[in-house]
C-alpha cells in the first residue's frame, strides 16, 4: 500500500483549524499572549491551563505532560485512532464530531467514518458498493493515478467507463470492527464474496482494481494489479476467488473483428488508444468456455490474438487459436517484438495508436479462413481514409509479417487489395495537386503538419469555373463533413462523390507526409587526401608515444583539465570502427562545461564521420538512410532532448541495427503495402545530461563521465578564457586549427579491422553484479579501441582460415596498462550507488561536520560551505536521505529542519574497486611465451597458444618469483 504523500499530509495540517477542533472537543481556550491560546490539557490531570495552542503554526504543546504535535497528532491521541485512521477522518472533514468530550479515548473501537456499504444489501449490491468505493478511492489517490499514467492509461474516459478503482486498505477503517456484531457479520459476507481473506485482510490490498462488468453493469469479478513492483511476496496479479466469469468489455462483440489480449492492462492499452473492439482472456490459461461461446454466438469473423511475445504467450496463443478455429473463427497472431506485450510496446513506440495499428494490420494469419481483415480495423487516419475512399465496405488482404533478417533497406510484401488505388499527390512549389475525373484539389501548408497528429491544411476544390476554398483539419471528421457539404453546395457535385474523393485525398496526403518526413539516403562524403596530407597524418599516427602526444594535443586544442575524460571520450570515438562501439554520457550540473567537452572531442573527428542533433523524435532514427549511421558518431546535445528516442537508442547500441515496419504506397500500383525500414550500425553514441537520475537501461550501456566542477577547475577555465583575448591566444587559435586538421586526417586513415587480445583469458573483472556483464564488455572494448588507434604502429597479422584470410591488430600489454589506468574511475563509478555530484556533496558534508564538530547541519550552512545553488543542494540531499546517508531532523514547535550525518565523518571515503589484474603480474606470467602465443593464434599451429585451446589464466607470481625474475 503506498504511503500518503507528504504534500497531502501538509495540506491536511494546514487546512484543519486546530483551535476550532480543540474547542469542538469541549476544551475551553483563552488568549495566552503572543498569539497563543491556553486551556486545560485533556491528556492529564490539569488544574491550571497548561495546554498551549499556537494558531499561527497550527500546533499544540502541553507544558505539563509534554504532549504536542500537529492536528493529526491531536486526533490520534484524543480519539485513540491510528495514524491512517486519523488522516482519513480529517480528510473527510468529520473530526470535530468524533468525541465531544474533554476526556480522551485510549483506543477507539467504534468506527468514526460512515460505512460505504449497506449492511442489509444483497450480495451483488454489496459487491457493487465495494467496487464503487474503490473507484472513489482511486480518484483521491495520486499514487494510483500516477501508476495509470505510467502505464499509458491516460484520461478519465477509461477510468469512468470501466469503473477502475484502488484498494488502499481504508475500507476496513469504515467498517465496524469484528468484535462487534455488525462488524463480524459484514466482514463474513465480504469474505464469502472474496473481498476479504480469512486473515481479515483485504484481498486486493494495494491493487489497481479492474472490475469485470456484465452487459447490465453487474459485477461478475475483479482483477487487481499491485502498483508497487518490489512486493515481498512477488505476486503482482490477483483475481477475486472463484472461476473467471463474464466478458470484459462486452461491447467488443458488436465488431466483426475482436482483439484478444492476454492481460487486462494490455486490453486497456488498446482501448485507450482507440481500439474499442478488444477484450481479455484473463491470462494464458484463462480463456473460458463462456468467452468462446460469446465470440461464436456474436458471429465474430476473426480474432486477433495479442498475447505477450514470450514462450508462455506463444503457447497460450496456439491453444486459444486451436479452440477458436475449431468453432469456425479465423485467427491471426499480433507479433510484438520478442519479450514485449501490448502495454510495453505502446509505451516505447510512439505515437502508440499508429504503432499498434501497424502491428494489427500486419498480424500473422494462423488459419481457418482466407487471410483478410477489415480495412476499418485501425482508428489511425490511414484506415479511416481507406474506409472513406471505398464505395462499399472493403476487405483488404494484408501482407505477411516481415522477418527481421532483411538484406535491403526496405523489404516489401504486397498482395492485391479491393480498395481504390491511392492517387499520387503532385507537388508544385508550396502546394500539392490531386486530380480525380476532372476535379482538381489543391492543398497548401502540408509541410507544417509534419510531427503533429493533425492534418490542418488549406484545401481548394475546383470543378470547371466553380470552386470552394476552406481551411480545415482533415484528421477531424467534423471538418471533413463540413467541407463535403459546403463544396457540394458551391460546385454542384454530389456529396457522396466528394466524400470518396476526400478519402482518396487523405490517403495521398498521408503518403506525401511520409515522403516529406523521410530523410533522403545520402552517400557518405569521401574526402580524398593529397599525398602530402596522407604522409603528414601517417607520420602523426606512427610517431612514438601516440597517447602522450594526444594528451598534449588536447591541451593545445583548448581543453583544460579533464585529461582522462577527454582521452576516454576520444577512444570511444575511435571505437566507432569496432563491431560493438562504446557509448558515452557526460553528466554534470548546468553550466559546468559538459557540452563544451563534447564539442571539443568531436572536433578531433572528421565532419563526415560525426552527426550531431539537439533533439530527436521517437521515430526519427528509424527513417535515416540504411548506412547513414554506420561507423559514425551520433552526438546528442542533451539527453532530455532524445527522451522519446531513448528506446531506439538503446536498441541501436545493443543490437547494432534498427528495423521498423510501416505502411506506405507502392509507386507503381498505388496500393498500400507494408514497408520495412532498416538502419545499420554500429554507431558510437555520445550524450550529455544534467539529470541526476538517468534511465538505468541507457546508463548501463554507456560509460558515464563526470565533469570536474571544483573551484580549481573553474579558476583554470577563467585563466584560459582571458588568455584567448591576448596575442598568444590568437596565435594558439591558428595553431589549433592546423592541429585539428592533421588529427582529423589521421582519423580518416584508421580503418575497421579486427582486434585480437592474446591476454584476454588472463584478465580479471568483478562478477558480483549482473551489470558487471556489460561493464566487462566495456573494459574489453576500451582495450580494443586503444589497439585500434595504434594500428599503424603494428604489423597487421594475417591468419589463413578455410580459404579466406583473417586480418587483425594484436593487443599489447601497454594497451592493457592504459585501459587499467582509465577504467577504474569510470567503471568503478557504475558500482557506486551515488551519482558523482551526490558523492561530491557528501564530501562537502563530511568537511562541514568535521569543522563544526557535530553531525547536525542546516541546508543554509551546507550551501555556504560548498557554494552550490539551492536547487542542486536540495536534489542531492533528497538522494542522500533516500539512501540513509543522512537523516532529516527538526526541532519542537515547528522549528527549522536540520540534517544529521548518519555515517562516520572520519571514515575513509568509499572507493569502488573493479579488481583489474596488475600489468606487471601479467607481463611476468606471459614472459617468454607471449610471442609463441601470438604465433599460435596467427596460424602457425591453427590453434590458440599452439595448443588448440584457450590457455587458463596464469597464476599470480609470488614475491619470491618476482624477485628472482628481477
Amino acid at each position: 500500500m503506498p504511503r500518503i504523500p507528504e504534500a497531502e499530509l501538509e495540506a491536511i495540517k494546514r487546512g484543519t483549524d486546530l483551535a476550532a477542533l480543540v474547542r469542538a472537543k469541549g476544551i475551553e481556550l483563552r488568549p495566552h499572549g503572543g498569539g497563543h491560546l491556553a486551556g486545560k490539557c485533556p491528556f492529564h490531570e490539569d488544574s491550571t491551563p497548561s495546554f498551549i495552542v499556537t494558531p499561527a503554526k497550527n500546533l499544540f504543546h502541553c507544558l505539563g505532560c509534554g504532549a504536542g504535535g500537529t492536528v493529526i497528532d491531536f486526533v490520534m491521541r484524543h480519539d485513540g485512532l491510528s495514524f491512517r485512521h486519523a488522516v482519513e477522518v480529517l480528510r473527510s472533514g468529520q473530526a470535530s464530531v468524533l468525541v465531544a468530550t474533554t476526556s480522551p479515548t485510549k483506543h477507539g473501537t467504534v468506527r468514526k467514518l460512515p460505512p460505504p456499504v449497506a449492511y442489509d444489501a444483497d450480495d451483488q449490491t454489496l459487491l457493487t458498493q465495494v467496487i464503487d468505493y474503490y473507484h472513489e478511492r482511486l480518484m483521491q489517490t495520486p499514487a494510483a493515478l500516477a501508476y495509470l499514467e505510467k502505464r499509458g492509461i491516460r484520461g478519465e474516459e477509461a477510468i469512468k467507463t470501466f469503473r477502475l478503482g484502488f484498494a488502499d486498505r481504508t475500507l476496513g477503517l469504515r467498517l465496524p470492527q469484528k468484535n462487534r456484531q455488525t462488524g463480524a457479520a459484514i466482514r463474513e459476507r465480504l469474505e464469502k464474496l472474496g473481498v476479504y481473506r480469512e486473515s481479515g485482510h483485504e484481498h486486493l490490498n494495494g491493487c489497481l482494481v479492474v472490475p469485470i462488468l456484465g452487459p447490465d453493469g453487474a459485477i461478475l469479478g475483479a482483477y487487481g494489479r499491485k502498483i508497487i513492483e518490489n512486493q515481498s511476496t512477488g505476486i503482482k496479479h490477483l483475481y477475486l476467488p472463484g472461476p473467471h466469469r463474464g466478458l470484459w468489455n462486452p461491447t467488443c462483440l458488436g465488431s466483426r473483428e475482436v482483439i484478444l489480449c492476454e492481460a487486462l492492462f494490455d486490453a486497456l492499452t488498446f482501448w485507450t488508444h482507440g481500439f474499442k473492439n478488444v477484450t481479455t482472456a484473463y491470462g494464458v490459461e484463462g480463456f473460458t468456455e463462456e468467452l468462446l461461446d460469446a465470440l461464436v454466438l456474436a458471429k465474430t469473423e476473426r480474432v486477433l490474438i495479442a498475447f505477450d511475445r514470450d514462450e508462455a504467450g506463444e503457447r497460450g496463443a496456439a491453444k486459444v487459436a486451436e479452440r477458436l478455429m475449431a468453432r469456425g473463427v479465423e485467427c491471426r497472431r499480433v507479433l510484438f517484438p520478442h519479450g514485449q506485450d501490448a502495454n510495453e510496446y505502446a509505451r516505447k513506440v510512439q505515437p502508440a495508436d499508429k504503432a499498434l495499428a501497424v502491428l494489427l494490420n500486419a498480424a500473422q494469419w494462423i488459419g481457418n479462413a482466407a487471410p483478410s481483415i477489415n480495412a476499418s480495423l485501425a482508428p489511425a487516419p490511414s484506415s479511416l481514409a481507406a474506409s472513406l475512399a471505398a464505395p462499399v465496405p472493403a476487405v483488404v488482404t494484408l501482407p505477411a509479417v516481415p522477418t527481421p533478417s532483411v538484406e535491403a533497406a526496405k523489404e516489401k510484401t504486397t498482395t492485391p487489395t479491393n480498395t481504390p488505388a491511392a492517387s499520387s499527390l503532385r507537388m508544385q512549389g508550396e502546394h500539392g495537386f490531386l486530380e480525380i475525373d476532372g476535379r482538381e484539389y489543391r492543398v497548401g501548408g502540408l509541410e507544417k503538419t509534419l510531427g503533429s497528429d493533425g492534418l490542418k491544411v488549406a484545401l481548394r476544390l475546383r470543378v470547371g469555373d466553380r470552386f470552394h476554398l476552406d481551411s480545415l483539419d482533415l484528421a477531424r471528421d467534423a471538418d471533413r463533413r463540413r467541407f463535403v457539404e459546403r463544396a457540394a453546395e458551391e460546385t454542384g457535385v454530389s456529396a457522396g462523390l466528394l466524400k470518396r474523393d476526400v478519402g482518396r485525398l487523405l490517403l495521398a496526403l498521408e503518403q506525401a507526409q511520409v515522403e516529406l518526413a523521410r530523410p533522403a539516403e545520402t552517400a557518405s562524403t569521401v574526402v580524398r587526401l593529397s599525398e602530402a596530407e596522407r604522409a603528414e597524418a601517417l607520420a602523426w599516427l606512427t610517431a612514438p608515444d601516440l597517447v602522450g602526444r594526444l594528451r598534449a594535443a588536447f591541451h593545445k586544442a583548448g581543453i583544460i583539465g579533464e585529461e582522462n575524460n577527454t582521452l576516454l571520450a576520444y577512444l570511444a570515438g575511435v571505437s566507432r570502427l569496432l563491431e560493438r562501439p562504446l557509448a558515452i554520457i557526460v553528466q554534470s550540473a548546468s553550466a559546468a562545461g559538459k557540452t563544451t567537452l563534447m564539442d571539443a572531442v568531436l572536433a578531433f573527428f572528421p565532419e563526415e564521420e560525426r552527426i550531431k542533433y539537439s533533439a530527436m523524435t521517437g521515430q526519427s532514427l528509424y527513417y535515416l538512410g540504411e548506412t547513414n549511421l554506420k561507423h559514425k558518431i551520433l552526438a546528442i546535445v542533451e539527453e532530455a532532448g532524445a527522451e522519446k528516442a531513448s528506446y531506439a537508442l538503446k536498441l541501436l547500441q545493443s543490437e547494432g541495427e534498427l528495423t521498423i515496419a510501416s505502411t506506405g504506397k507502392d509507386p507503381t500500383t498505388g496500393r498500400m503495402e507494408t514497408q520495412v525500414y532498416r538502419v545499420e550500425g554500429p554507431v558510437m553514441i555520445m550524450l550529455t545530461t544534467t539529470a541526476i537520475d538517468l534511465d538505468e537501461e541507457l546508463q548501463n550501456r554507456c560509460l558515464t563521465l563526470s565533469v570536474d566542477e571544483s573551484p580549481e577547475q573553474t579558476a583554470k577555465i577563467h585563466t584560459l578564457q582571458r588568455e584567448r583575448r591576448t596575442l598568444a591566444g590568437l596565435v594558439a587559435k591558428a595553431e589549433r586549427t592546423e592541429l585539428l586538421r592533421v588529427l582529423r586526417n589521421a582519423q580518416r586513415l584508421l580503418t575497421a579491422v579486427e582486434v585480437l587480445n592474446p591476454y584476454a583469458p588472463a584478465l580479471t573483472f568483478p562478477s558480483g553484479r549482473t551489470r558487471n556483464r556489460r561493464d566487462h564488455e566495456k573494459y574489453l572494448t576500451l582495450i580494443d579501441s586503444i589497439a585500434l588507434l595504434h594500428q599503424h604502429q603494428r604489423p597487421l597479422v594475417r591468419h589463413e582460415m578455410g580459404g579466406r584470410t583473417l586480418e587483425y591488430v594484436p593487443v599489447t600489454l601497454d594497451d592493457i596498462a592504459l585501459a587499467n589506468e582509465l577504467a577504474p574511475e569510470v567503471l568503478g563509478r557504475s558500482l557506486d550507488e551515488l551519482p558523482p555530484q551526490t558523492r561530491r556533496l557528501l564530501g562537502h558534508i563530511r568537511s562541514l561536520v568535521k569543522a563544526k564538530g557535530e553531525a547536525a547541519f542546516s541546508r543554509r550552512e551546507l550551501r555556504e560551505a560548498c557554494g552550490w545553488s539551492l536547487t542542486q543542494v536540495r536534489a542531492h540531499l533528497e538522494r542522500l536521505i533516500e539512501l540513509e546517508y543522512l537523516e532529516l531532523r527538526h526541532g519542537r514547535l515547528g522549528s527549522s529542519f536540520v540534517y544529521e550525518l548518519m555515517i562516520d565523518a572520519d571514515a575513509p571515503e568509499e572507493v569502488a574497486h573493479i579488481g583489474l589484474i596488475d600489468v606487471a603480474d601479467l607481463r611476468h606470467a606471459y614472459d617468454g611465451r607471449v610471442a609463441g602465443f601470438e604465433v599460435g593464434v596467427a596460424g602457425q599451429t591453427g590453434g590458440v597458444a599452439g595448443g588448440g585451446e584457450t590457455p587458463p589464466p596464469p597464476s599470480k607470481p609470488t614475491a619470491a618469483e618476482r624477485e628472482n625474475a628481477a
